[in-house]
């Protein structure tokens, strides 16, 4: 990061302007806490998930993909809890009548006070007193309503004429995708036939119905998560929890994430049911300071005790090794994808002087940047613009690559710089008599000259090496 400050209002407007992540439905006046993302936001998405399924998935023998879908029996939901007890907690400004979390209100309300207070799992009752206590306004300096417990869950109807939502027809577009992996369960078992340890990661979309989604891309209603869930025996879930714990911490590191702007925050009450959980959060400067990114939890059999218990089903493994049947224990790793968009962009937002003029440039890691090779013909005329055009098709076989002819090549070079390409490939007046190539570096921007028949090596080992 430069010296300059990265706010949250110019994250938004960098990446509207850049192609990256749009307002859903803008024609229309917007549509709170849904976004679209463009041609550079969908490739720097699918990179990030690529990378992610390449370590869980690619890379290792234990681990088995799925795509479960986003409607599931209704009951699922029943079994899992989230009908009943998947809550915020909602106040309402007594004037405006404006809604917002109250744990939110609260953990703002301490933050302008420079006091760290811990918001895990507060109940109604616990957040009225500290609202009572500290005579906590609203926003617009209003009294607040009681808190009250607000439910999640995005209802729907599926199979039927009738918009009525009643018991009967209602279904719920999932709030979390870890639980098609817990119905899948045994139909992987089954037919993959997988030794425990093993685990199953999907990505997939999820919906929550937020009481105040807020934050850009950070909280929103429709998000992505990527989740693996790892099946243990009870006596191992210490020792591979700590393996997974320093694992996904170690996949930040990889791709650029800086140590220092990496956080363990510890959940200082857990669910009956879980033995552990840390979440990683990451220091954003546009939203000024450590926010969640991914959980990392140590589940028990809660789950699959459930989804037994309600469907009938036995989930039971029968353990040949040690010749025991039991429910296995569940390891959860759980990562918003939408959230690492935001984090990448974050970390990688650089402001630079060069030349005396601000130069603003995503130093994204190689495998994230959306356009990996940009080919820029100094001339749209032939024979350069052939040339550069048979260079441009031999390169996008490999990388994601982009032609461009418009302007001088300095704007052209600062248009990749902001959208985070790692090289620039110039085809110059020489380049017909030398067959060679100008390629320039996004980072240090030296530029050096390349044979055309050299080319394909040469930038596989820049972006591949």
């Amino acid at each position: 990061m430069s010296d300059s400050t990265l706010t949250l209002e110019k994250i938004v407007s960098f990446t509207k302007s850049r192609g990256f992540v749009y307002p859903s439905s803008e024609i229309y006046g917007g549509f709170a806490a849904v976004y679209d993302y463009g041609h550079y936001g969908k490739l720097l998405k699918d990179n990030i998930q690529r990378q992610w399924e390449k370590s869980m998935i690619q890379t290792r023998d234990d681990v088995y993909a799925l795509d479960s879908g986003i409607f599931m029996h209704p009951m699922t939901w029943k079994a899992s809890g989230h009908v009943d007890g998947f809550n915020d907690v909602l106040v309402e400004d007594k004037i405006t009548h404006k809604r917002y979390r109250a744990d939110h209100l609260v953990e703002e309300f301490y933050d302008k006070k420079g006091t760290k207070v811990d918001m895990d799992k507060k109940t109604p009752e616990e957040l009225a007193k500290i609202i009572a206590d500290e005579k906590i306004l609203s926003p617009d300096g209003n009294e607040l309503t009681a808190p009250r417990s607000f439910n999640l869950m995005v209802k729907t109807n599926l199979g039927t004429t009738d918009s009525t939502l009643t018991a009967e027809n209602t279904v719920y577009p999932r709030a979390e995708t870890c639980q098609g992996i817990y119905l899948d369960y045994k139909l992987v078992l089954d037919s993959l036939r997988p030794k425990i340890p093993f685990g199953i990661a999907q990505v997939g979309k999820a919906f929550r119905n937020e009481i105040v989604a807020r934050q850009f891309i950070f909280r929103t209603r429709e998000f992505e998560q990527m989740e693996m869930q790892y099946f243990v025996h009870p006596s191992e879930m210490d020792e591979k929890y700590e393996y997974w714990h320093q694992y996904r911490w170690e996949w930040y590191k990889d791709l650029g994430i800086d140590e220092s702007k990496l956080n363990w925050h510890k959940h200082s009450k857990l669910v009956f049911y879980a033995s552990a959980a840390y979440d990683i959060e990451y220091n954003y400067s546009c939203l000024g300071g450590f926010k969640e990114v991914e959980g990392v939890h140590a589940r028990g059999n809660y789950d699959l005790t459930q989804h037994q218990k309600f469907s009938g089903t036995d989930l039971t493994y029968f353990d040949q090794v040690r010749n025991e049947k039991y429910l296995p224990h569940i390891m959860e790793t759980s990562v918003g994808l939408n959230r690492l968009v935001l984090m990448f962009l974050d970390n990688a937002y650089t402001e630079e002087e060069v030349n005396g003029e601000t130069r603003i440039v995503l130093k994204l890691d190689k495998r994230l940047s959306p356009v990996k090779v940009a080919i820029l013909p100094l001339s749209k005329k032939e024979p350069l613009s052939k040339m550069a055009h048979e260079i441009a098709g031999t390169l996008k076989e490999h990388w994601m690559c982009e032609y461009d002819e418009t302007q001088s090549i300095g704007k052209r070079y600062r248009r990749q710089d902001e959208i985070g390409t790692p090289y620039c490939v110039t085809v110059d007046f020489e380049t017909v008599n030398d067959n060679a190539v100008t390629v320039r570096d996004r980072d240090t921007m030296k530029q050096e000259r390349v044979l055309i028949h050299d080319l394909e090596d040469y930038l596989k080992a820049k972006l591949e090496g």
